[in-house]
């Protein structure tokens, strides 16, 4: 029921209104960026598998990885929007859906700065991709509210999912998520996806 709840929610807040009257384009460009970020099956992936992990790990990873992933976004974000090259950026998004299943799938348990630096490279790299995407009709500031909102949502996903798998006591489904990661990221490598 909570999954429902959630994903009407989600979809509610993804719908983009049609305004008749001005001033209401911070609005159109908070939603522009809430659903950018649902268009791409690496950010899903990814993001969902941060989410996971954090809950494998528990106690402070459960809250600072995530919160690690969305603070360093932003500042990728920041970076996209001023323009400012960083290279690899679409190689090491790749790699991060293949590297963070891997994670979850090998339930890997380092300590949480390790995990928090391993993170923060690839909410850099997201960042930077959804900052250098941002279309030219949207609010700059509003447009990362809102993909931030979306990464938050997708992670709080990934860690629900993570816990109630745990409450299962379904090490193999838990597993069988990372493997799906990690295919996910092999079928986005080869272009099958």
């Amino acid at each position: 029921m909570r999954l429902i709840l959630i994903l009407i929610t989600v979809t509610l807040a993804l719908a983009t209104p049609t305004f008749a009257h001005p001033g209401v384009d911070s609005v159109v460009s908070f939603n522009a960026g809430l659903g950018h970020p649902l268009t791409g099956l690496d950010h899903i992936t990814a993001m969902v598998a941060v989410g996971m992990w954090a809950a494998a790990k528990g106690n402070r990873a459960l809250w600072v990885w995530p919160l690690t992933s969305l603070v360093v976004m932003l500042i990728g974000g920041a970076l996209g929007l001023a323009h400012i090259t960083v290279p690899l950026v679409e190689p090491g998004i790749l790699a991060s859906v293949i590297i963070l299943g891997l994670m979850v799938g090998s339930a890997v348990n380092p300590p949480v700065w390790i995990g928090a630096a391993i993170i923060a490279l690839f909410a850099l790299l997201h960042g930077h991709a959804h900052g250098t995407e941002l279309p030219e009709t949207v609010n700059g500031v509003e447009f990362v509210a809102g993909f931030a909102s979306a990464t938050a949502v997708l992670q709080a996903i990934g860690i629900g999912l993570a816990l109630a798998l745990q409450r299962s006591a379904s090490v193999p489904l838990s597993r069988a998520s990372g493997a799906l990661c990690v295919a996910i990221g092999a079928g986005l490598y080869a272009g099958v996806l």
